[in-house]
Formats: C-alpha cells, sequence, structure tokens
C-alpha cells in the first residue's frame, strides 16, 4: 500500500512540473507573438508618416528678391533668364544719352547728374556728361570731367585715352575775373556768330556749308580742300571791297601742342563774280597741303597760315616754313568781317574758339 501511494506522489510531482513547463512555454509564445505585432504596428505607424510628410511638404521660406534667380520665360535660354535687371546708373545713363542725341540738353545734363550722384566714379557717367558739354560748347565744364577721367587713370579704360587726347588739344588755365568776362563774351558771340546755315540777327553775313574734302596724294601727307559758302542778307546792298574772309588751318605737334600750321595754304574762288549781287551763296575753295618731305631754311619764322581773302583777288599761297616736332592737321577756324566788323565764324574743332579767340573788330590794312 505504501509502496502505491509513494508512486502516486512521484507521478502527481511530474505531472506538475511538466505542467508547469507548458504553462511557461504558452506564456513565453504569448509574450513573443505580442512583441512582433506590436513592432510591426510601430513599423507601419512610422511607414505612414513619412508617405504623408512626403505628399504634404511644408512650403519652403521664401528666398531673398536679390538672390533668387529669375524663372526662364516659355522661349528664353536660360542664360537671359539669369541676366540681372540693369541698374538705376546704367538706365539714368542710356536715358541720357539719348536725350542729348534728340537735342534735349538740359533734361540729358538732369539725367547724367543723377547717375553721378549715385556713382561719382562711373567713368562712363562723366564721359557721356562731358560729351554733352562739348556738344552745348560749355568747355570749361567739359573739361572738369575730363580732368575727372584723366585724375582716374588707366583704371577708366578708353575713356582715360579720350579724356587725354580731348585735354591734349588744350585746357583752359583756372579763368581770372578778366578771363571769364571774355569767356561769357566770346560764348555770346559764337551763339550770335555761328549761325551754320542761317543768318544771325544784327549780322550781314553767314557762312552757310563748310564741306571738307580730303584727296589721295602719295606724295603728300594730307592734302584737304575746304569748300566754304558765304551768304549775305536778302536785302543788303554789299561793297564787296569791305568784305574779308580770313581762313586759319592748325596742327597738333607733338601730340601735344596746337599750334598755326605751316603747311601750304591757297584759296580760289568757285563762283565767277563774289561780289554778293545775287543772294545764292559766294564758294570759296581753301587749300591744305603738307608735302612728305619738305626744304627750307631753318631760320624761316612759322607764318600765320591763314588765306586772307579779298574779293576781286586771284588767290596767293600761304607762306609756310618748318617748326621742330612732328605735325599733324587738327582743324580750321572761319572769320567772315564786313566793314571791318566780325559778321560771322566757325570751327572744327570747335575748341579752336577758346585757344583763339576771334576779334569782334579788325584793323584795315
Amino acid at each position: 500500500m505504501r509502496s502505491l501511494l509513494s508512486r502516486t506522489i512521484q507521478a502527481d510531482t511530474s505531472f506538475s512540473i511538466g505542467l508547469g513547463l507548458i504553462a511557461i512555454l504558452g506564456v513565453a509564445d504569448i509574450f513573443a507573438a505580442t512583441s512582433y505585432y506590436i513592432g510591426k504596428a510601430r513599423a507601419s505607424r512610422a511607414s505612414a508618416q513619412a508617405v504623408a510628410a512626403t505628399l504634404v511638404r511644408p512650403a519652403a521660406p521664401p528666398a531673398s528678391t536679390s538672390s533668387a534667380p529669375v524663372p526662364a520665360q516659355p522661349g528664353q535660354s536660360p542664360a537671359a533668364a539669369a541676366t540681372p535687371p540693369p541698374s538705376l546708373v546704367d538706365q539714368l545713363l542710356r536715358e541720357g544719352i539719348e536725350l542729348r542725341e534728340r537735342g534735349d540738353m538740359t533734361t540729358a545734363l538732369a539725367r547724367l547728374s543723377e547717375a553721378s550722384e549715385s556713382d561719382p566714379t562711373n567713368a562712363a557717367v562723366l564721359e557721356e556728361t562731358a560729351k554733352t558739354y562739348e556738344a552745348m560748347q560749355l568747355f570749361d565744364r567739359s573739361n572738369e570731367m575730363w580732368r575727372k577721367l584723366q585724375e582716374m587713370g588707366p583704371s577708366a579704360g578708353e575713356a582715360y585715352e579720350l579724356a587725354d587726347r580731348r585735354l591734349k588739344l588744350g585746357v583752359p588755365t583756372p579763368a581770372t575775373a578778366g578771363t571769364e568776362i571774355a569767356s561769357t563774351s566770346l560764348d555770346a558771340a559764337t551763339r550770335q556768330k555761328d549761325v551754320g546755315g542761317g543768318i544771325a540777327e544784327g549780322s550781314t553775313f553767314a557762312i552757310t556749308e563748310v564741306k571738307t574734302t580730303e584727296t589721295p596724294d602719295p606724295d603728300a601727307e594730307t592734302n584737304l580742300t575746304l569748300r566754304i559758302g558765304i551768304k549775305k542778307q536778302p536785302d543788303a546792298t554789299i561793297d564787296h571791297t569791305k568784305v574779308k574772309i580770313q581762313v586759319f588751318f592748325y596742327d597738333m605737334v607733338d601730340d601735344r601742342d596746337v599750334k598755326l600750321t605751316d603747311a601750304d595754304v591757297n584759296y580760289e574762288w568757285l563762283t565767277p563774280k563774289h561780289d554778293w549781287t545775287e543772294t545764292n551763296p559766294e564758294i570759296l575753295s581753301v587749300s591744305y597741303l603738307r608735302p612728305r618731305t619738305r626744304v627750307v631754311s631753318s631760320e624761316a619764322a612759322l607764318s600765320e597760315a591763314a588765306a586772307s581773302v579779298r574779293p576781286g583777288q586771284k588767290g596767293r599761297p600761304a607762306r609756310s616754313s618748318t617748326a621742330a616736332g612732328e605735325r599733324k592737321y587738327l582743324g580750321y577756324r572761319i572769320l567772315v568781317y564786313y566793314d571791318d566788323k566780325l559778321q560771322a565764324i566757325q570751327a572744327e574743332p570747335a575748341r579752336l574758339l577758346q585757344l583763339f579767340p576771334p576779334s569782334e573788330t579788325i584793323s584795315p590794312p
């Protein structure tokens, strides 16, 4: 009996242990399954959040207008789309040039002045301002602009070279009170006498045309002719013995100094009478000839080289001589006198009128 009970107890203990192991394994399986499904649910949630973030991306903050590229328009190349718009200075400069070409000098200077205030060292603005003053024959002010460019040096590029050439034509010295009055009188006389086709109020004559023709000549450095038209007032009665026309030619010496020419100068009337009994202009031809080689006395003095013409004379060659330095043709100055009073003037370049102011009267010979 005891032996049977002992076996029964042992059997119960083994059964309890086996049942416990089974329970433990069941709990482990349940825990593993739970962990698996929880992890899968978290992964699904993270994937959904990533997809949502991709589909609904928050807007990027706006970029600054100064650095944002300009989108290309249909048919526009990417390079053109990336080109920045012109600056305010460039726009004012362009407007100033266009206004000057249309003859509106006052507004042109206003635009260029605005551009200069924004960028005082802009070489292009200084150059166009100087050209505008020259077009208005305000040479003192144009020289001031050219000097600024010259002081900038080679960094101003081609504008510096142009300024250097302009100033070599002659820069007026700082004006004293007396020279300021003389300059003002000259400007007034120029506006009244340099009429270019019409006859100024109070004048008897006008220069209606000046045409320059250069003739190719293998034996000459320069061979050119001026064709000058001179017209009287329609109702004026002219004493041709009181008409005097002066034509002065000028050379640039060593690319530095402006001097009266030493070339051969001659004149010829192209109209037969040249007595101004009719209303049509009388035409005078004045030639400038610089041979390639010239043999003259070294002691000869530099002539005035002006063709001083009185109607009725057939013409004469101007005296010539050589002067030290290399000479190149620069331009001319034309003066018309009647009864010893200045009637009309014209010059090319116009700066010659400042370098060599004409006399309002001329002494009789």
